[in-house]
């Protein structure tokens, strides 16, 4: 996939020497109307109105006119041979990526449970899903915890003391396959509002968003570990869980102490209400 992109930019940076500016018209050049337009120009064709119109999809929202003026360019021999070079490339990349997929279809349907567990999460869609599968596998008793986990993916903080402090130190060497994986689930929660998304935005107020990235990476995969071992689908807490939770925490640890100093703790009227 990363290869298709680069030939993609290759062609666009072409078709810009060319002086044809056909972004400034379609948002993806390589949609369908873009497509058509390019193996137009690729076979040399003289594109006319009634011709451009029949290849440009009704959704379209730039004028035939608009289009028109953006492929009027000064493309030459050399440019075109060129773009069939790249543009050849590119459809045996697309050939082969769609060839993937259906192997990888084939090889995940004894896993359609964990896949659909695992599509639970925020975040994470089949692809993702495919990726934990075959990193991590569905049998999570070859991990000794979820921490066990994170630690083998290399989301864990490194652990340098010294002289009885803790100092910065870089994560974990690990599964660089998982850990690209659960950091790009974490950034697709960007403008959701869940316990996760909630989690990253608290940790880059305070230590960057690096480390934002990496701590709300470890905290979806103690969430996937808990779900494959259980069985049981993503269950949403909330945005505010944790304040919730360090609130209630803060409480106990109050009544705890007082209990400790002889008090006796009793609720109250409005709690019993």
């Amino acid at each position: 996939m990363h290869h298709r992109t680069s030939e993609q930019n290759r062609i666009h940076k072409i078709l810009q020497d060319a002086n044809i500016k056909l972004t400034s018209v379609l948002s993806d050049i390589f949609g369908v109307s873009g497509r058509r337009i390019l193996e137009a120009i690729l076979n040399g064709e003289k594109i006319e109105t009634d011709g451009l119109r029949k290849m440009v999809d009704w959704r379209t929202k730039a004028s035939i006119t608009d289009i028109a003026n953006a492929i009027n360019g000064r493309i030459r021999r050399h440019h075109r041979d060129m773009l069939r070079y790249h543009w050849d490339h590119m459809g045996y990349l697309e050939k082969a990526i769609e060839e993937l997929e259906k192997q990888i279809d084939q090889l995940l349907s004894p896993y359609h449970k964990e896949v659909e567990l695992l599509d639970s999460i925020p975040g994470v869609n089949k692809a993702a899903a495919a990726t934990f599968i075959a990193e991590m596998g569905v049998d999570m008793s070859v991990f000794k915890s979820a921490k066990h986990l994170a630690s083998w993916a290399g989301v864990s903080p490194g652990n340098y003391e010294s002289a009885g402090k803790k100092k910065t130190s870089k994560t974990t060497q690990g599964n660089k396959a998982l850990k690209t994986m659960a950091v790009e689930c974490v950034l697709a929660t960007s403008r959701q509002n869940n316990r996760i998304a909630s989690h990253r935005k608290r940790i880059t107020k305070r230590q960057g968003k690096m480390k934002g990235r990496i701590a709300s990476a470890h905290l979806l995969l103690t969430i996937a570990y808990n779900i494959l071992k259980t069985g049981e689908p993503y269950h949403e807490l909330g945005s505010n869980y944790l304040e919730e939770k360090q609130k209630n925490n803060k409480e106990l640890k109050m009544i705890e102490y007082l209990k400790k100093k002889g008090y006796t703790i009793a609720p109250s009227k409005q709690q019993t209400a």
